[in-house]
């Protein structure tokens, strides 16, 4: 399996900016024109990857109220 996150993705992944500090929360790492999102708390579990536009989209529907 492929770690998104490995070497030089570690250094662009950020943890959500709504995390509370109780570790819920999601990191996320660009990787050109692909996003790679995983539970902060289960960094060897799923990661999802997405389209850059296709994230865009979802953070801007989030933002909007619209999910």
């Amino acid at each position: 399996m492929h770690d998104e996150f490995a070497d030089e993705a570690t250094c662009a992944a950020h943890r959500s900016s709504h995390s509370n500090g109780d570790g819920n929360c999601v990191e996320v790492a660009h990787l050109g024109g692909a996003v790679a999102v995983r539970d902060s708390k289960q960094q060897a579990g799923t990661v999802l990857t997405c389209a850059s536009e296709g994230w865009q989209s979802f953070v801007g529907s989030v933002a909007d109220g619209g999910l």
